[in-house]
């Protein structure tokens, strides 16, 4: 649902830090690259010490080079789908310290099993999630749906933590994790469901 904003962010908001990036001579990769460092680092010190808002303000600085990185590349021309992979591959490990860094802090600090095991919950369905689009890509269909994607789910957490750390309302991010494992399931559901009607109807128009 937050795809609608991208435009807004890439043509206005950010516009004037890729025009910079892209007259320093700063490669897209780059920026892929010190975003995840960024993300990785700002998740597992700052959650795993128990700062939970002061990591959400370091890891959102860096979010954002998601949307740099792409804007850049399709402004200077750039041909290879080299970056298409890094920037893929990279949001992987990004969300895998964002999901860790927060069941270290149910582990160590805010300890509960219970939201330690959804932080995993959400960890493994975003994967999941990722994996099926691109498997359902390779095989030729289309596996583009999902009540919650990788903006969703970054944005789901990130301020129901900020909130919840910063005005003690730890049940704002209760109710967040359970709806994002919820949905990241459901997502799941969704792209396995929706490439077996394609990969059915493809059989019987091949009969």
């Amino acid at each position: 649902m937050l795809d609608r904003f991208k435009q807004f962010w890439q043509g206005v908001m950010l516009a004037p830090f890729i025009n910079l990036f892209i007259r320093l001579g700063i490669s897209p990769d780059v920026v892929t690259l010190v975003g995840t460092l960024g993300v990785s680092f700002g998740a597992l010190f700052f959650f795993a010490q128990g700062w939970v808002w002061q990591g959400v303000l370091f890891i959102t600085a860096f979010v954002f080079s998601d949307l740099v990185d792409g804007a850049m590349a399709r402004k200077v021309g750039r041909k290879d789908d080299f970056g298409a992979f890094l920037d893929s591959t990279l949001d992987r490990v990004a969300d895998g310290a964002l999901f860790g860094g927060l069941a270290l802090f149910f582990a160590w600090h805010h300890e509960s099993r219970l939201y330690l095991v959804l932080c995993l919950v959400i960890l493994v369905m975003g994967a999941v999630t990722s994996y099926a689009r691109a498997k359902a890509d390779y095989l030729g269909y289309d596996a583009k749906v999902g009540i919650a994607e990788r903006p969703d789910r970054l944005v789901g957490m990130l301020v129901p933590a900020f909130f919840a750390d910063l005005l003690d309302l730890w049940f704002l991010l209760y109710i967040a994790l359970w709806a994002l494992a919820v949905a990241a399931t459901v997502t799941v559901a969704q792209r396995i469901w929706v490439v077996r009607r394609q990969a059915l109807a493809r059989a019987g128009s091949q009969a």
